[in-house]
């Protein structure tokens, strides 16, 4: 079968590698119908790295995806052969403190697709993995729809980690990416309507504003924090940073009123950012760190079958298995417009 694998910073290779033929009692062979371009790959291919997970190469990529099951082992019950399935990149152990609390997405034992010393990538005609990952959602959504809801999941995450309590709230989202826009159509689904969007990019905040943002603000043009009290004087209840720029943690904080909460959800490329402790003292601020989703792939299908979320909205662009390579260097260096880029096998 056909794999697609990072050889170096910035080169992509099509490899040939033998498929898989066996599976475990409780494990399914899915063969891989749309994968989408993740921010985190994006890291692994222009930098090598995500903070201490450095790439060993060659190196599988991807974790985004949905397929068909070709094969179920004997003790799997939960999917059919044939059934379109969502699946859930992460592979939790189920036994250790984090899991038997309820947090499997910190599971001390936890192996990811397409994280170096886990699991292969995803961009490959087949992958193997466990039963429980996969969600059947044959006839209520198309493969791309499918494909989307990993990354819909982390904004779903992402906006119950706020807890938000009252609809008045006033919202801002750093980055018009695929992760911002997950985050801003969670909070209009749960009918948050006063939400600004601060993005350098014309063409995203164009984006933001035909999925439904309030108020728009181009960093590169306007001062932030005048035009955030320009609109909002007494300034925002919540702010989610998902651009993982430091300038953007530095407004954050200008723009929080005193008793806010920053949620972090953005991978800063150094893997650090730095604060006004002052300011974020003096406001008592709260600030929320995310990782990846707890829980809620039920509610994020749930979303986008209702009508709720239309997630296709956010795709750019779309490009057979053979021209990954042109897709990562298109989203890398955010060219002809792209938001979020789907591999289609």
């Amino acid at each position: 079968m056909r794999q697609v694998v990072l050889t170096g910073i910035k080169k992509m290779a099509m490899t040939e590698i033998p498929n898989p033929l066996t599976v475990g009692p409780d494990e399914v062979i899915i063969k891989t119908s749309t994968i989408g371009v993740c921010g985190s790959d994006i890291h692994y291919y222009a930098e090598g790295k995500i903070g201490t997970q450095v790439v060993q190469y060659p190196f599988p990529v991807g974790h985004e995806c949905s397929g068909i099951i070709e094969k179920a082992g004997d003790k799997v019950t939960n999917v059919k052969v044939g059934d379109l399935v969502v699946v859930d990149p992460s592979v939790h152990c189920g036994h250790c403190d984090q899991c038997l609390a309820g947090r499997p997405h910190t599971c001390r034992n936890n192996r990811f697709l397409g994280c170096p010393g886990q699991l292969d990538g995803c961009l490959a005609d087949y992958i193997v993995m466990p039963s429980f990952t996969c969600f059947p959602v044959t006839g209520k959504m198309n493969a791309v729809q499918a494909a989307l809801i990993e990354p819909l999941t982390i904004g779903v995450y992402t906006v119950k980690l706020a807890q938000i309590q009252n609809k008045k709230t006033t919202a801002g989202i750093f980055g018009a990416g695929p992760i911002g826009l997950s985050v801003l159509f969670k909070l209009l689904a749960d009918g948050i309507a006063d939400i600004t969007v601060i993005e350098p990019l014309e063409y995203r905040l164009k984006k933001a504003k035909e999925i439904g943002a309030g108020f728009l603000i181009n960093p590169e043009t306007e001062n932030v924090e005048n035009a955030v009290k320009n609109q909002h004087e007494l300034l925002l209840d919540v702010v989610f940073e998902a651009s993982g720029k430091q300038e953007a943690v530095t407004n954050a904080v200008k723009i929080l009123k005193p008793g806010g909460k920053l949620v972090l959800v953005g991978i800063p490329p150094d893997a650090k950012y730095t604060f006004d402790m002052d300011l974020m003292r003096r406001k008592e601020l709260t600030v929320i760190n995310v990782r990846r989703q707890n829980h809620c792939f039920e509610e994020a299908i749930e979303l986008v079958v209702s009508g709720k979320i239309d997630i296709e909205k956010m795709v750019t662009h779309h490009f057979p298995l053979e021209e990954t390579p042109m897709a990562f260097e298109i989203v890398e260096a955010y060219k002809d417009g792209a938001i979020k880029a789907m591999i289609n096998l």
